[in-house]
Parts: C-alpha cells; structure tokens; sequence
C-alpha cells in the first residue's frame, strides 16, 4: 500500500490535459498497489500565498519562540511539508505556461523548501532530506518540448527534476502530453501520453 500524493496547478479546470493525465498516473499507481491511499491537492482553489517576508522569517525561528502571528503565518507551509513527507508517491501536474510552471506550483515549491526540514548543508553543500519517494511529473503543452527547437524553451521538466532533487527527490519520470494544439499530432496526444504511463 503506498500513499499518493497528487498536486494540481492547471487552471483548466475539467478541461485540463494535465490533470487527465495526472489522474491516469494515479489510476496506474492504484492497480499496481491495491489499497494505496490518495491525497489530491489542487493548488489553484488551495491559493497559497507567495513566500513573503514574514512567512520566510518564521522559517528560521524555533518553534517555541514563534509568537501567535507567527505560528498562524507559518501554519500553511508546515501543513504542505507535512503532506510532502508522509507521502510515498508524488504525481505533480504541470502544465507548460509561457514556457515554466504555473506560479501557485512555485508557491508550493517555496513553502516546502525549508532548511533543516526538507533540506540541509554539508561540508560538500546541500543535502537533500526528502528521500525514498517515487515522482511523477504529468506535463502538457501545446507544443512539442521533448525533442527539436522546442527543447531548449522547456522550463518545466528540467527544473522541477533539479529542485526536487536537490529536495533528494531524485527517482522522476516525466510523463509527457505534448504537441496538443499542433495539428496532425493533437489527435492522438493524449492517448499517447497515457499509453506511455509506466510504473515502476
């Protein structure tokens, strides 16, 4: 039994090509581990706060100095580390807007990078403390980004697989529904991109 974690940052609603997607991963995860647990968490109706001043001060306060403001402030991003770390396998959708992840993904992101929790410094520099999980990126584009002159303009695979490793998430497969407003591939898109779901 595994715990799945599946994150949703598209702004299209029912129409969404990644959260199609994302929900044919959890469905493949689901057969291969009968009885695991879901958690959906749609960013977008989530709206979390971008990283401000404040919030990122409470980062480095020890929790019995944090004052009532303080603890309010800094609830949002204890509950996402909480749910990053109990979770087994991460389904990430992440559509390609304007060539990089929508804002509320990178809200998340910002939130759960915190030092000493999620991630730590050696003597040979950052350490990565979130380990032993499986992640799955459902991205979507219009165009084609895996291959070709497109390939240099994708901001969305690349950096997540840098980030979440440097996280120690480094066990990523990126499953891609791409060229899905080119004519003579949009046809078969999608059911090319769920046809190439694996699970390991």
């Amino acid at each position: 039994m595994k715990r799945i974690l599946h994150l949703i940052s598209s702004i299209q609603g029912k129409e969404s090509h990644s959260i199609q997607l994302g929900h044919a991963i959890v469905r493949k995860v689901q057969e291969k581990y009968p009885g695991s647990t879901l958690e959906e968490v749609n960013l977008i109706e989530l709206e979390i706060p971008h990283l401000n001043p404040a919030v990122l001060r409470t980062f480095f306060i020890p929790v019995d100095q944090l004052t009532e403001e303080e603890s309010v402030s800094i609830r949002f991003s204890d509950e996402l580390v909480k749910q990053l770390l109990a979770a087994d396998i991460l389904v990430i959708g992440a559509p390609l807007y304007n060539l990089t992840i929508h804002s509320t993904l990178k809200a998340w992101i910002d939130h759960v990078t915190r030092a000493g929790i999620t991630f730590g410094y050696s003597e040979n520099g950052p350490v990565g403390k979130v380990t032993g999980k499986k992640v799955y990126v459902a991205m979507s584009s219009g165009g084609i980004y895996s291959e070709g002159p497109g390939q240099a303009n994708d901001f969305v695979a690349p950096y997540l697989k840098a980030f979440l490793g440097f996280l120690g998430m480094t066990d990523l497969t990126v499953v891609r529904a791409e060229g899905l407003k080119v004519p003579g591939v949009q046809e078969q898109a999608m059911e090319k991109a769920i046809e190439s779901i694996t699970i390991d």
